[in-house]
């Protein structure tokens, strides 16, 4: 029997609805990447927004973190930061004679990572540690990160001019990669009336505080996934790792990242259990962007050939209880 939930999917599902609604005003015709994008918060994950400029990546990023209640940072990643820049320093006090801690921007409930992937990889490797264990280590002393902490972080694509690969290690950190899409004919003319007037992200405000978010997420902690999904998670996962057109599969880390993903989609549904329609829709956004084909670096379509064999292996896969796989 699924677990009870200390607050109730109906009210989960009634909060994402206005999130996902005062989101939307904000960016037109992007109602599935604003879901997921909320999808990732309610997960405790962390999200890679990748397109190329001017598609509303950052807008997404602030638009989200505006709607719950709490702290705010951004990091504008430039070629020239260091890793101080991000987790903070020390500072010598002459009025005292000692050293006080300055924190960094990464001390913030969420922290927008603005084109992550144009600063070098010694200081995207500065947020390794706070992605995986929401804690900062500055010359040997560790600190705790305000919890909810989410990093929503935008990148253009990598054969763009400027920019560095993510390492592998980092990838594999942030739960879910999506791409914002230009807008549709519809969309963009309802922009062009609408921009005129002022900047819609001014007027947003907090449709849930940090206490209240912070409950949600317990709640989706405890969504029920059944023995039969978990297999199917796993399977799914591991297949990777065997794949012909793969140098790398999936991590460990992917398949909890997974499941926690898919009880977040359910919770946001009004759900108390997870469906293998859950796992199977989120699949391509949590794994291909992890995996690393044999024609890797650089070449033209290894990133798609990720993404298509997510989705054939979806497709192959045995699915329980007989529900048909969902491809988003």
């Amino acid at each position: 029997m699924p677990k009870s939930t200390p607050f109730p999917v109906d009210r989960i599902r009634a909060i994402g609805a206005d999130i996902v609604a005062a989101v939307g005003t904000v960016i037109d015709g992007k109602t599935e990447a604003i879901r997921t994008a909320l999808t990732v918060m309610l997960a405790e994950g962390h999200l890679l927004v990748e397109d190329v400029p001017g598609v509303g990546k950052t807008v997404l990023a602030k638009a989200l973190a505006a709607s719950v209640g709490g702290t705010v940072s951004r990091i504008q990643f430039t070629s020239d930061m260091l890793p101080s820049d991000v987790t903070g320093v020390n500072i010598y006090d002459q009025a005292t004679g000692s050293f006080r801690f300055s924190p960094g921007p990464v001390f913030a409930n969420v922290v927008i990572g603005d084109e992550i992937n144009r600063t070098s990889p010694k200081t995207q490797s500065a947020l390794l540690e706070a992605m995986a264990e929401s804690q900062v280590t500055v010359d040997g002393v560790t600190r705790r990160l305000e919890s909810p902490f989410m990093i929503v972080a935008t990148q253009n694509p990598i054969d763009m001019e400027g920019t560095y690969p993510l390492p592998e290690a980092q990838r594999d950190r942030f739960m879910a990669r999506i791409a914002m899409g230009y807008p549709s004919v519809d969309a963009e003319r309802e922009m062009l009336s609408t921009r005129g007037g002022g900047d819609p992200l001014a007027v947003l405000r907090p449709i849930v505080d940090v206490e209240t978010l912070t409950a949600i997420t317990h709640a989706v902690r405890n969504i029920h996934v059944a023995p039969d999904v978990e297999a199917y998670i796993v399977e799914l996962v591991r297949a990777t790792r065997s794949h012909p057109d793969l140098l790398l599969g999936a991590s460990p880390r992917a398949t909890l990242h997974l499941a926690s993903a898919a009880r977040a989609r359910a919770a946001l549904e009004g759900r108390g259990f997870v469906t293998p329609d859950d796992v199977a829709a989120l699949a391509p956004i949590v794994l291909a962007h992890r995996l690393v084909p044999l024609a890797r670096g650089l070449a033209a379509g290894a990133d798609e050939t990720a993404k298509d064999v997510v989705f054939r292996l979806v497709a192959d896969t045995a699915v329980p209880f007989g529900a048909a796989p969902v491809r988003s």
